[in-house]
């Protein structure tokens, strides 16, 4: 599924929102149905730490609010609150080329969260991106855990 002139106005918006941009990290694609987005790490002079390699903070910041974006687009704004609670990174290889990550929900996993809280209330949901370079090879991995509640 491509994108619509929806998501790609929305993508442009969060790329030029300030604390996004602060990050390096850029949003290049936004699936149609607001179940996927792609984000780039660019290896650059805005990305790169002491040591010549991506910064963690950069990482990091790029890939922390896509899961809570993803449920927020995905589930009723007036019944539902999604709040991200948690994170961790886990840093497998420092990173000297551009970075990238891919975050999807799957028509599942919205009906999942849905069910869950109006069974049982508030959930907790917990979701990891791997972050990757071209070649594929995993430079870290994400975990996020986000808080979805009735309003």
């Amino acid at each position: 599924m491509s994108e619509s002139w929806r998501t790609r106005l929305a993508r442009l918006k969060f790329n030029l929102f300030p604390v996004y941009r602060g990050t390096g990290g850029r949003v290049r694609y936004i699936r149609e149905d607001w179940q996927e987005i792609r984000v780039e790490i660019p290896y650059s002079w805005r990305t790169k730490n002491y040591m010549g390699t991506t910064f963690g903070g950069s990482i990091y910041g790029a890939c922390d609010p896509m899961h809570a974006m993803l449920l927020i687009k995905n589930l009723d704004e007036s019944t539902y609150a999604v709040w991200d609670t948690e994170a961790s990174i886990d840093f497998k290889k420092p990173g000297k080329t551009d970075l990238y990550a891919k975050f999807e929900l799957s028509d599942d996993e919205i009906a999942s969260v849905k069910r869950a809280v109006d069974a049982d209330g508030p959930v907790n949901r917990a979701y990891e991106v791997d972050v990757v370079d071209a070649d594929g090879v995993v430079h870290a991995t994400v975990e996020n855990v986000v808080h979805v509640s009735k309003r």
